[in-house]
């Protein structure tokens, strides 16, 4: 049975959302970054990078979560949408776009705005600015098209979903309103019912929830005392 690797981030919840979605039979396995599990010699032997999702698909491992759709949707075909030329041309991009430009601008926007030790106005400026930019691509987009890819529901919107649902705390209060087309998409996701099963999943292990020194040390590994 397939094993998903798991904290209750916004990386996770996008392949738990595919594995509902899908109706894949899985085996939840928890791992608390706060209290350093992901750098147990067993875990490194998964991923090296430290860094969750994971699945162990009967010996195949597949690490990073967009990697993770993106196997998992060609190897059972759902929500894959590679029918043309322009299909895969179109999913790859996108899947690209998420991976390098959202998912990066609003985890350090995050970090810098609600977790770093002391404020540093460029760092804040800077990634305040690029989140803002990429998630207004996205917006324009779904101006246009009810998906990212338009009418059709597929690993790139689970992909955007990780964080679109968190805009709010990645961004600053007044995002609904500055993203309606965001909100809208959010709001339908989210309403799924494999979507709320997936967020179950993340919910259901009791994972460290203060951020001490030890877990200052864990997850940001720079500042951490010898």
């Amino acid at each position: 049975m397939l094993k998903f690797y798991f904290c209750n981030t916004a990386n996770p919840s996008k392949v738990a959302l595919f594995l509902e979605e899908a109706d894949l039979a899985y085996e939840p396995v928890p791992v608390d970054t706060r209290k350093g599990e992901q750098f147990s010699p067993d875990f490194i032997a998964l991923n090296p990078n430290s860094k969750l999702p994971v699945v162990d698909d009967d010996g195949v491992i597949v690490f990073d979560s967009n990697a993770i759709l993106l196997y998992l949707g060609q190897k059972t075909g759902k929500f894959f949408p590679f029918d043309t030329a322009e299909d895969c041309a179109l999913t790859y991009s996108w899947m690209m776009f998420i991976a390098t430009g959202v998912g990066p601008f609003s985890g350090q926007n995050t970090h810098f705005k609600h977790y770093a030790p002391e404020r540093v106005p460029y760092a804040l400026d800077r990634y305040q600015f690029e989140a803002e930019r990429h998630y207004t691509v996205l917006e324009t987009r779904l101006k246009e098209h009810h998906f990212i890819l338009g009418d059709r529901y597929t690993v790139v919107d689970m992909a955007a979903w990780g964080w679109v649902r968190l805009l709010p705390f990645v961004i600053g209060d007044d995002a609904w309103d500055r993203f309606p087309e965001l909100r809208r998409y959010s709001d339908e996701i989210s309403a799924r019912p494999a979507a709320k099963r997936a967020l179950e999943v993340l919910g259901s292990h009791q994972f460290k929830k203060e951020v001490d020194e030890e877990t200052r040390g864990f997850m940001y590994r720079h500042v951490r005392k010898a």
